[in-house]
């Protein structure tokens, strides 16, 4: 039976890495698509009036080489008069990385939404409750956003821009005050990807398929399901770099266990914004320095503002009581972090020890000694969610003691 206990999350360690490679690769592939032909619909040029090419209704085209060949895309107005006997869609990409998403979010949440779903400092909620507010949020968040994309607001692109980052940041707002950091940014980030599937499965494929049905019947397609296509299509594309910070920020433990995590994820994601509207427009051929510098800027503010202090300098301790206060220490980190952190966690979840830190002797203890400070001291990101119920008056003891070996050691 206690093998089997800790085969469970073995196996869902292994389960996370196979899910989280498909969806990264597929992720990829998905956001490559996007980009490239954001960039060429962008980067295509009008033919020459009266020439076979404008006759033929193709409203733009451009030449490229690439791996030593040349190509020509052509885009058509509507539509070309004859339907291709091959016609590639792109749309696995966009289902798949949604799909291994939804499926990581389940492995790696909700199966152990206890350790990273909740910090008790934040909310006292249930495991079940958590799950909920997850789920909520993606459904809620698609229903919110298509509810504007079919308001009058829509045909306003700035103030619709606005408004939808508005939301997103109130959402944020909201889940950090109910989840713990790490998931509610990725609960963010999880909305921002549901819309964008949703934006593919329910409109932009509907439409081109309306357009096809069309051609085979012999009609001349309605213009206005490929300008809506296209209208959500370009929402995806500013919400790339946005979910893509996301998807790495559990890394990144500084922007997530702040006191206003909702704002400096806010700030990012305009950042991401701004940067991805420089590229689009540098794709028509205007170079506007101004949109990268306020994102560099709003990173750079970021930056500066979570920025930890410097701890105040801690006098040494005579050798005797230094022995007492490692040993006070260990015992800390045995019972509040080494349930995890060990070569055989005992913690529920744990099969391994998170991002290989061991922390159950001595020399391996010191040899951390920096990044127990900041995850468990500076940041306090560690126990995860306070699993273990570390107190202040442990961490302070157990801050002390590191202060003074970092210091030792410098």
């Amino acid at each position: 039976m206690e093998v089997f206990t800790y085969l469970i999350p073995y196996g869902l360690e292994w389960l996370n890495l196979i899910v989280r490679w498909l969806h990264v690769i597929t992720g990829i592939a998905w956001i490559g698509a996007s980009f490239y032909f954001v960039w060429l619909d962008n980067s295509i040029r009008p033919p020459a009036p009266g020439s076979d090419l404008a006759k033929k209704g193709v409203s733009g085209e451009l030449w490229a080489v690439h791996g030593g060949g040349f190509y020509n895309p052509q885009k058509y107005l509507v539509a070309p008069a004859e339907l291709p006997k091959e016609l590639h869609w792109f749309k696995w990409e966009a289902y798949t990385t949604w799909l291994s998403g939804i499926a990581l979010l389940t492995i790696a949440y909700y199966f152990n939404a206890q350790a990273m779903m909740i910090d008790k400092s934040v909310a006292d909620i249930s495991s079940g409750q958590a799950i909920a507010i997850g789920i909520a949020t993606l459904v809620i968040g698609w229903i919110v956003y298509d509810l504007l994309c079919r308001s009058p607001l829509a045909k306003h692109e700035l103030w619709f821009g606005v408004t939808v980052f508005a939301l997103i940041v109130a959402a944020a707002y909201v889940l950090t005050h109910l989840l713990s950091g790490r998931a509610a940014y990725i609960h963010v980030g999880a909305m921002i990807g549901t819309i964008m599937v949703a934006n593919v499965l329910m409109l932009i494929i509907p439409g081109q398929r309306k357009m096809v049905e069309a051609m085979a019947a012999g009609k001349l397609p309605d213009p206005r399901h490929g300008q809506k296509a296209k209208q959500r299509s370009v929402h995806n594309n500013y919400f790339t770099l946005p979910v893509l910070f996301i998807m790495i920020s559990n890394h990144y433990a500084m922007t997530y266990r702040n006191d206003h995590a909702w704002l400096v994820l806010a700030m990012i994601m305009a950042a991401g914004v701004f940067i991805r509207h420089f590229f689009n427009l540098r794709h028509k051929g205007r170079v506007e320095w101004r949109y990268p510098v306020i994102g560099v800027a709003l990173l750079i503010a970021v930056a500066v503002a979570i920025a930890p202090k410097a701890p105040a300098p801690v006098a040494a301790a005579p050798v005797s009581d230094a022995a007492a206060q490692f040993v006070s220490a260990q015992a800390i980190i045995m019972q509040r972090c080494a349930t995890c952190h060990s070569a055989h966690p005992t913690q529920p979840g744990f099969a391994t020890a998170p991002s290989g830190i061991m922390l159950d002797s001595e020399p391996l203890i010191r040899q951390h000694a920096a990044q127990i400070y900041k995850q468990a001291i500076e940041l306090k990101a560690m126990p995860i969610g306070n699993l273990t119920n570390m107190t202040e008056a442990e961490r302070t003891q157990l801050g002390a003691w590191l202060q003074q070996t970092l210091q030792g050691a410098k």
